[in-house]
């Protein structure tokens, strides 16, 4: 099903139960964080808030923020029916017969709707073409106390290669410095530094143009892992079933989304010194700490007459950027799939927030085939970054966390059943010793490994620990592993609750750096999950847990009634 923008889909959200409208007047600096924070942990609807102090725009928050309107979004009853759908077009030898390619027809006929439609015409987004940029126009949030201002967080960016011509499309936070300029924070690795780098080299300005609030197949696509030769609006037209409509920025060459509701065109100077950008409270739970990054200017902006800002907002899991990675998970699985036969089931978990933990169900049918399917997944794109595997035997169901758990305690046996693999590492993971590398870690419970020690029970424990000098909690996970029977043991910081296990995982995906955290004594494993000092080898600052002022939230209390949320 494709939208006609985004306005269309709120429509839908609206008529399906899944908007909540909120008239009372509020703030986007914390207060939008602290509401839509709240309704996203209690499975809450999508909020549009429609009165936004200082700005004239409705502001949508948590749009995709579960798995049923992320399916909406996508035109799906469920993610897995668009995994299904692509797994057809995998099935080559299926399709080989006479009767096979009968079938085939409605779906090579679909293949019509991927490539983008470039229009004459102006689009919806160029209804209103200001004369005067003023970025403090637009209600840009502030999310969370340590924010160094006001961040774009749903932006679209397109940027146009200077050789091919090849356009490219990425979601690239935006923090506003001033009414006509923003930080543009593409990392390395993204396909838009690359580009800019080509313009760079030749001291050109680049190009950009920023896309605000599209229909969400758009949106979800500028999110994908993409090879960098394929267009991500073709993955949009497929999953819209239509091709997208594309109209070129009235002041450059760029071609946009005709049903964006905002679109802010501009250039970035690759001569001009970079700026400060950050901290930012991250999609990992934790402040991405400030560093310089190149300065995006805007020299115009267009949108429609009666327009909506989306925005969103991440922090510690579960949120709205969850349900993302969780349509990324179900629609590339049966690409996974081809290339490792061995494949059979992917589960990106919430608290792993994207890159820190992926559970994999294999077909074992060969020794050491959980380590060839552990180093394949590591080899392949952005899905190197993974700091923990977990691979399972086909018969666990990698969605069942508690028969995960089971299979690990059964089988996983020291030293035997670990694989440590030094390599790059996501630009916001902040646990290794150094930026950009670490070591991760693979985890082998897909069978029973022999040569257990008796003595040693099927059972884990969790420690709280007051941290008060380096090394005390790898000296307790050590001591614990000496004098204790349990195969498993984490200790984390004592303002963790260990009770709850959601927030336990969490800290391990993002704490750990397995070559220095991990001990293995005697068939039992621990796990230092505590903040690390620099004394413990670290050459960075460790970044703070995102938390929310206690002023706003005895504000909100207060307020909650007039929000009219149930």
């Amino acid at each position: 099903m494709a939208y006609k923008g985004l306005q269309s889909f709120i429509r839908k959200l609206e008529t399906s139960g899944e908007l909540k409208i909120i008239e009372a007047p509020v703030s986007p600096e914390l207060e939008i964080t602290e509401i839509t924070d709240r309704v996203s942990k209690a499975n809450g609807p999508a909020l549009l808030f429609r009165e936004v102090n200082g700005s004239r725009y409705p502001v949508l928050m948590n749009a995709m923020g579960s798995y049923k309107r992320m399916s909406m979004a996508l035109g799906a009853e469920k993610l897995d029916d668009i995994a299904d759908d692509i797994q057809k077009y995998l099935d080559i030898a299926d399709n080989l017969s006479v009767l096979g390619l009968l079938r085939s027809v409605p779906r090579l006929l679909r293949l019509l709707s991927v490539f983008p439609r470039k229009s004459l015409l102006r689009g919806e987004c160029q209804q209103v073409v200001e004369k005067f940029v003023d970025l403090s126009s637009l209600p840009v949030l502030k999310c969370w106390p340590q924010d160094a201002g006001p961040f774009i967080t749903l932006p679209l960016v397109f940027t146009r290669d200077r050789k091919t011509k090849r356009q490219n499309c990425g979601m690239y936070r935006l923090q506003v410095l001033d009414s006509t300029t923003t930080a543009m924070h593409w990392h390395k690795h993204k396909d838009g530094s690359e580009i800019y780098r080509g313009y760079a080299e030749q001291n050109l300005k680049m190009p950009v143009s920023v896309a605000l609030g599209c229909d969400p197949a758009v949106t979800y696509a500028a999110t994908a892992p993409l090879p960098k030769m394929l267009d991500e609006m073709m993955l949009a037209g497929w999953l819209r079933k239509s091709g997208v409509k594309m109209v070129k920025c009235v002041t450059n060459n760029i071609y946009v989304p005709a049903d964006a509701e905002f679109v802010l065109e501009g250039y970035v100077d690759p001569t001009e010194e970079p700026v400060l950008e950050g901290p930012f409270g991250d999609h990992t739970g934790y402040y991405s700490l400030a560093d310089y990054y190149p300065k995006f200017h805007v020299t115009c902006i267009t949108h429609k007459r009666e327009a909506v800002y989306p925005a969103t907002v991440v922090g510690k899991p579960p949120m709205e950027d969850c349900y993302m990675a969780k349509a990324t998970e179900r629609i590339f699985l049966p690409l996974l799939r081809m290339q490792i036969p061995e494949l059979v089931d992917l589960n990106l978990p919430l608290e792993g927030v994207f890159h820190n933990c992926a559970i994999v169900s294999i077909k074992n049918k060969y020794p050491g085939c959980a380590r060839k399917v552990m180093n394949a997944i590591w080899g392949m794109g952005q899905m190197m970054y993974t700091k923990l595997i977990v691979t399972v035997d086909e018969s666990v169901d990698v969605q069942d966390l508690a028969a995960v758990r089971d299979a690990v305690l059964k089988n996983v046996n020291g030293t035997q059943s670990l694989l440590f693999s030094e390599g790059p590492l996501d630009a916001l993971d902040h646990s290794s010793n150094r930026p950009l590398f670490g070591c991760r870690l693979g985890i082998d419970a897909a069978s029973l490994t022999r040569g257990f020690n008796e003595e040693v029970t099927n059972t884990f424990k969790i420690l709280r620990i007051r941290k008060d000098r380096a090394w005390k909690g790898r000296e307790l996970v050590e001591n614990y592993l000496w004098n204790h029977p349990d195969k498993f043991v984490i200790v984390v910081d004592e303002e963790v609750d260990s009770r709850d296990l959601s927030t336990v995982m969490w800290k391990v995906f993002n704490n750990i750096d397995a070559k220095r955290d991990i001990a293995v004594i005697d068939f039992k494993i621990g796990v230092d999950a505590t903040k690390k000092w620099k004394q413990e080898g670290l050459t960075r600052e460790w970044p703070d847990d995102i938390v929310m002022t206690g002023a706003m939230k005895r504000q909100v209390d207060k307020r909650w009634n007039e929000y009219g949320i149930d």
